[in-house]
């Protein structure tokens, strides 16, 4: 048995075919199969059932597969340990971020966390919460950032900063000549929200106590799937929505006139770092918290959590 022989396995019940997990490893097919061949022999068991397509792992295989993952982790954490005695910092990390938090967060961090570690990959990729939490519990990621408290059980979460909640609203909006919002003047019918899946729509509905919307009298009916496209149309088909305050950074002069903030305390949404109970990389981990809370603007790290809006359903 060989580590090699191990990431083969988990690359094809990832990719769930022979041919794209060999791609995956950099190896032939035929010499994939082989070495799978050859593991399966050794263990004296079928890890994957190929008679089905797309291959699927058997029962044995699925409890093989998992005791993989973890003697790879550790193997990773042992190699690292020696890289940080040597006083290097190296190794890969992979990390999933939900879309209302990528476009604004990772061009903040994800440079300078390059810059002072090299040998560090950073892997990442847009997920929705519930994908993520799936994907650390498979050892797919390393870490998640997202919103909680999430309440998930063997999810471990570090807080890493609160951003306030804040109103977007048409300048024809009744709202946009207040000095300050509150929930009750959002009108369900000329809010726009985010498409379902994600937790950013239930927050506002917590929010704003909606229990359910009503499209009733409205001849266009629609979610939007960023909040880009969230400020785009409040600004050419009126109406109004909610933005996190670092989808505010950066907005010209003109945009910001049309941003009101809710009356005292002010809504926030906590962002965390989340990671498995049996999360392996530690030193990374710290490195990229510690460069994430570095970099964001000092506001932001000041806030403080005097309302949290919940992320669960209404």
């Amino acid at each position: 048995m060989t580590f090699v022989q191990l990431e083969y396995i988990i690359a094809l019940e990832q990719l769930k075919h022979f041919a794209r997990a060999a791609a995956h490893c950099h190896v032939t097919q035929p010499s994939l199969s082989m070495q799978v061949q050859k593991l399966e022999e050794e263990l004296g068991v079928t890890l994957f059932d190929r008679s089905k397509q797309p291959v699927v792992p058997t029962e044995t295989g699925r409890l093989i597969l998992e005791q993989a993952r973890t003697v790879l982790a550790a193997r990773d954490v042992l190699l690292q340990q020696v890289q940080h005695r040597k006083g290097v910092i190296a190794g890969e990390l992979r990390i999933g971020i939900i879309p209302t938090l990528a476009p604004y967060l990772l061009p903040l961090f994800v440079k300078p966390f390059a810059k002072k570690y090299p040998a560090v990959r950073l892997v990442v990729q847009e997920m929705m919460t519930e994908h993520i939490v799936r994907a650390l519990r498979e050892d797919k990621v390393d870490a998640g950032i997202l919103v909680t408290p999430l309440q998930e059980a063997g999810i471990r979460e570090h807080v890493l900063f609160y951003e306030e909640l804040m109103v977007y609203v048409s300048r024809k909006h009744s709202v946009y000549h207040k000095t300050y919002v509150i929930p009750q003047d959002i009108d369900p019918d000329r809010l726009w929200l985010l498409e379902e899946g994600h937790c950013f729509r239930s927050q506002i509905a917590n929010l704003c106590e909606l229990k359910k919307l009503s499209r009733e009298h409205s001849l266009f009916d629609y979610e939007a799937g960023s909040i880009e496209t969230l400020r785009r149309m409040v600004e050419v088909n009126e109406g109004i929505t909610i933005l996190p305050e670092l989808a505010t950074l950066g907005m010209p002069p003109r945009e910001m006139l049309m941003i009101r903030h809710f009356k005292k305390p002010a809504p926030m949404r906590e962002v965390s770092l989340v990671v498995h109970r049996n999360f392996m990389k530690q030193k990374l981990i710290e490195l990229l918290k510690k460069e994430i809370t570095g970099t964001i603007p000092e506001k932001i790290r000041n806030n403080k959590p005097s309302r949290v809006v919940p992320v669960n359903e209404h």
